[in-house]
């Protein structure tokens, strides 16, 4: 698969979730009006950018026209850039910027020769390890909202890593990685990273990486992911529609 396919694949599937009609066009930022998006929270402006081209949703049409004006005199660039919205929108509050990364049979390198246990989504295990660590760090790894398989290691404490992904819309297999922190530089997440994209693949789903940590991203790009732009959720102060 050539990286224009894998990017192809990636943008077909965020377009999906926009709940309105929009399309990415190359060098372009394209914003409609819905309130039905899944590229953010209810309310809320959703921005997607992949490769170069930019889609964002606003929950209605005022809020879509006021987003338009203000993405038009900014470089496509810099729509997910939270500084450089805040000196065009008036913004209350911000999701992100989240890296997206992409990877695809070809690309996969695989990591990892610990004996990984596959263990339902909901183990009592898989539950402790999120109840133990810190309470960011278990909302950024996703694994709470899995629907595969969870994909653990074990120590002395318990699970120690983990990951699975949850099947969105479309195909897409949105990966979902922790590791305990005392356990944490030793090889883990890619690991059990390797065996939920092993699995993704095998089911024929696209496997994305979304993340904002530098250390998440580097497992990422490890494991052959292709880091193909960013998602930003916006909530604007007051804009009547």
């Amino acid at each position: 698969m050539t990286d224009d396919a894998l990017l192809h694949r990636a943008r077909r599937r965020w377009a999906a979730l926009a709940g309105a009609p929009v399309v990415f066009r190359d060098a372009a930022v394209e914003v409609v009006a819905s309130p039905q998006s899944s590229l953010c929270p209810p309310g809320w402006v959703g921005i997607v950018a992949l490769g170069g081209a930019v889609i964002a949703t606003a929950p209605g049409g005022g809020a879509a026209d006021t987003v338009r004006r203000a993405l038009h005199d900014l470089p496509v660039t810099a729509a997910t850039d939270p500084a450089a919205l805040r000196d065009v929108l008036p913004v209350a509050g911000t999701l992100g910027p989240a890296t997206l990364a992409y990877c695809e049979a070809a690309g996969f390198r695989p990591a990892g020769a610990t004996a990984v246990e596959p263990v339902p989504a909901d183990h009592a295990d898989l539950a402790a390890l999120l109840a133990r660590v810190p309470a960011g760090d278990a909302g950024e790894s996703g694994l709470a909202e899995i629907t595969s398989p969870a994909f653990v290691l074990r120590g002395a404490a318990g699970v120690v890593a983990a990951a699975g992904y949850g099947v969105w819309p479309g195909g897409t297999a949105h990966i979902g990685v922790l590791t305990a922190p005392a356990a944490r530089g030793r090889g883990l997440a890619r690991a059990v990273a390797t065996a939920a994209v092993t699995d993704a693949l095998r089911r024929g789903l696209l496997p994305q990486w979304r993340a904002r940590p530098e250390a998440s991203r580097r497992v990422a790009r490890a494991l052959g992911f292709r880091e193909l732009g960013a998602q930003l959720s916006v909530r604007l102060r007051s804009v009547c529609g």
